[in-house]
């Protein structure tokens, strides 16, 4: 990553910046000065679209946001050669189709290289679509979270927090300052390796919507009290994304807060960043980041004193970010699709019959090699007793009497005399049968513990995550799951 730079003065950075790094005027059509440098805003046929993602294929998905009924992004290739992205909505969010199609173009008039762009949309009776520009890049919470061959670097921490600072100044500046849950899943990265706000945050709530799907602990004061998003609640969230880059991880701000207020900042910071900053860069990033935090809503910056904060605190501004971010220079493919096995699909679109049919089907054979810690009990009565709960709880299990067998399940698991992978699984699928998603979530996991390479135990976390509505997380599951299974296969 380099070594720690000197102290320097602005005037000097300011001499030495590229131009496309200090100049907020460049931000609209790409900073090329080209007019047709972005797509015009187009209104689609959902033909088109049903063409462009395979029939809105379940291969085609890219991610998924929502609760109940979640509104599905896809990748897609239009007939002119651009792979966009697709948001289709749940049917129920959008009610006022007007409204849809004004907030749309509202949203599609902003045009600029810091944005995903929203390029268009489709409505059509009940369907109701997006289309925005594809970042084949991934997502800020997968590099920073769950990166694979080098953590993010400490520039490239900067230049997001910069780029992300322009992008709000921008679109405050046109009119669309709130923008619904910022945070590290937001944000894309184009086959440059620039980060790019995603556009699909500046529509206004539809009607089943949720200003904040994320953990109360990261939501702002005022939206708990009220309900609404502020400009700045943005800022606000914007702050807890400085805490993310900061750390390397999603920290409640009121944890940080207290590091910070006891001069622990140093505990704060990510130690994949240790010797790559200064203690000077360090404090002015955590100072930045306890003014967006304020409790008072009007005690918080705007975004256009946040670009003046970050843009003096810029490092290796010649460094392209495609370098920076470790990932090859235009990726124009996006990657490729998540190929789903019957239980992968069944998770997806939360089929708990055909979880249940899989599940009987394949028996206890992933039993078999799992050590099981037999006590002296296994002599006694209690043994006996314990493998009858089982051999009750499997009947009531083939019979979808899923209260029984859940007692019966749990009267093996309490025995204590044997431990079975397939019976967490089994209770797992009762309770979310009995929708208890909680209880189901949590017998995943200790499924997991038990058979850590298990496929199955992934993916009935990704089944209870997709249920609780943490979608994000389930699909990180669902594609731990999958890898697993094709190492299993391959084998």
């Amino acid at each position: 990553m380099g070594a720690r730079c000197s102290k320097f003065s602005f005037c000097w950075w300011h001499s030495h910046l590229k131009p496309s790094l200090l100049d907020s005027s460049d931000l609209e059509n790409g900073g090329k000065n080209e007019k047709n440098a972005f797509p015009v805003f187009t209104e689609f046929s959902l033909d088109e679209l049903k063409m462009a993602t395979n029939g809105f294929s379940s291969e085609n998905i890219v991610s998924e946001h929502g609760e109940k009924a979640p509104n599905v992004v896809y990748k897609g290739l239009l007939e002119n050669g651009r792979w966009v992205a697709v948001k289709r909505f749940n049917r129920s969010a959008w009610p006022d189709s007007r409204q849809f199609l004004d907030e749309a173009r509202a949203v599609g008039n902003l045009r600029s290289e810091r944005l995903a762009n929203l390029i268009g949309c489709c409505c059509e009776g009940e369907e109701k679509l997006l289309v925005a520009e594809f970042m084949p890049n991934e997502t800020l919470a997968k590099h920073l979270f769950h990166w694979e061959n080098q953590p993010m670097k400490w520039a490239m921490r900067l230049r997001v927090a910069f780029y992300l600072a322009q992008a709000l100044d921008y679109c405050s500046s046109k009119g669309r300052a709130l923008y619904h849950d910022l945070n590290a899943y937001r944000v894309l990265f184009d086959q440059d390796g620039n980060p790019r706000l995603s556009c699909f945050g500046l529509m206004k709530n539809s009607r089943d919507g949720k200003s904040y799907s994320t953990n109360l602990a990261f939501t702002p004061p005022e939206y708990l009290k009220t309900g609404r998003v502020t400009p700045e609640s943005v800022v606000y969230s914007f702050g807890t994304m400085l805490l993310d880059l900061l750390s390397g991880k999603h920290i409640p701000p009121s944890h940080a807060l207290d590091l910070i207020r006891g001069k622990n900042f140093l505990m704060l910071m990510d130690s994949c960043l240790e010797g790559h900053f200064s203690n000077d860069e360090g404090s002015e990033l955590v100072r930045l980041a306890t003014r967006c935090l304020q409790y008072e809503a009007r005690e918080r910056p705007n975004a256009k004193s946040l670009v003046t904060s970050l843009m003096s605190l810029q490092k290796e501004t010649e460094v392209l970010s495609h370098v920076l971010l470790g990932i090859p220079h235009g990726t124009a493919t996006p990657p490729q699709p998540l190929l789903l096995t019957p239980m992968g699909e069944a998770c997806l679109r939360k089929d708990l019959t055909a979880l249940h049919e899989i599940l009987e089907k394949s028996g206890y054979k992933d039993d078999e090699g799992i050590a099981n810690e037999l006590s002296f009990q296994m002599w006694t009565n209690q043994m006996q007793e314990t493998l009858n709960s089982k051999k009750h709880g499997d009947a009531a299990f083939r019979a979808k009497d899923f209260i029984t067998a859940i007692d019966c399940y749990t009267q093996f698991i309490d025995g204590g005399t044997m431990v079975s992978p397939t019976v967490y699984a089994r209770r797992c699928l009762c309770y979310l049968m009995s929708d208890l998603p909680q209880e189901a979530l949590g017998d995943a996991m200790q499924a997991q513990v038990v058979f850590p390479e298990w496929p199955t135990a992934f993916y009935l976390q990704a089944a209870g995550l997709f249920v609780l509505g943490i979608e994000n997380d389930a699909q990180e599951a669902l594609k731990e799951a999958t890898k697993l299974e094709a190492k299993r296969n391959k084998n």
